[in-house]
């Protein structure tokens, strides 16, 4: 039987990979046990600049001289809880469109204002229609930017031609990335490998 802090450490979160090495989501560790005892999945450990994989049987002996405190007790054993896993069967990145949110515009810009490029706290900041809605600008990827809240009213109901204000760059609709982590999940460390943070997360939300 579990004990208390076993069943508790059971709903960390354990990053998937697919059989081509790339991050498509993440699971509870409870789900990823059940992926590496039916044989669907290996556990990615790394150790100092590599990385290899383990199955099942092999990471519960891996576990045994482990001290640390991310372990499952059962009544014969204890078992590491894996940060990484690795599907041995599915290949295919799942289709999943980034949701056009008031949010998703501050990440894309990395919570810059696109004209004066300073960076700031949500509360400074608004979304600019580079052609004003009241001239025909439609609110899409491409004609809203992160701005802040003097640019803005510098701005105003104008292009930033006529304001005599440049874009830091062109706004583009962006792309999809293989993993769709909430943003209220943490990253763990041993995640970093497989994501890379200068690209977009998908499911992030207002």
């Amino acid at each position: 039987m579990l004990q208390q802090s076993s069943r508790d450490i059971l709903n960390s979160s354990v990053l998937i990979l697919n059989r081509l090495w790339q991050a498509v989501n993440w699971c509870t560790a409870r789900r990823a046990f059940n992926l590496l005892y039916c044989g669907h999945a290996y556990v990615v450990h790394k150790n100092k600049d590599d990385f290899y994989t383990l199955d099942f049987f092999e990471w519960k002996e891996h576990s045994q001289e482990y001290n640390g405190n991310d372990v499952v007790h059962t009544v014969s054993f204890k078992i590491r809880v894996p940060k990484v896993i690795l599907l041995l069967l599915f290949e295919k990145v799942p289709m999943k469109e980034v949701k056009f949110t008031r949010h998703n515009v501050f990440e894309r810009d990395g919570y810059v204002c696109q004209y004066c490029g300073e960076k700031y706290e949500t509360s400074y900041l608004n979304l600019d229609h580079i052609i004003p809605r009241e001239r025909g600008g439609k609110t899409t990827w491409e004609n809203v930017v992160c701005s802040c809240i003097w640019c803005n009213s510098k701005k105003g109901n104008r292009t930033p031609q006529e304001a005599g204000m440049k874009l830091l760059k062109k706004p583009k609709k962006p792309k999809w990335r293989p993993l769709f982590v909430s943003g209220k999940l943490p990253i763990e460390e041993a995640w970093q490998r497989f994501i890379d943070v200068n690209c977009w997360e998908v499911s992030l939300t207002e």
